[in-house]
């Protein structure tokens, strides 16, 4: 029983501790998400686009058995609502 009034300095102090701890990991969040956000320090590097990628070609075009499948896996997915109105193909 003599101990207990520096135990409950220790618990006193060390709440206190992590109190002040966890303030801290708050507030240098808070400042890192304002950094990134104004992003005035290390702006976005604006990608030049490839000489492959002016060229302007026409999308291949998907054919009729190809269509009617993804109509058929959409329908029934779907329960009848979908509806596909674009089919391209990604390279």
């Amino acid at each position: 029983m003599e101990n207990l009034p520096e135990a409950f300095k220790l618990l006193v102090v060390g709440m206190l501790t992590v109190f002040c701890i966890l303030l801290i990991v708050i507030y240098f969040g808070k400042l890192l998400i304002a950094l990134v956000k104004v992003n005035k320090y290390a702006p976005e590097e604006v990608a030049k686009p490839a000489k492959a990628a002016l060229k302007s070609t026409p999308a291949a075009a998907v054919d009729q058995q190809t269509m009617s499948i993804i109509q058929a896996a959409v329908s029934q997915l779907t329960g009848g609502k979908g509806k596909v109105s674009k089919v391209e193909k990604v390279n």
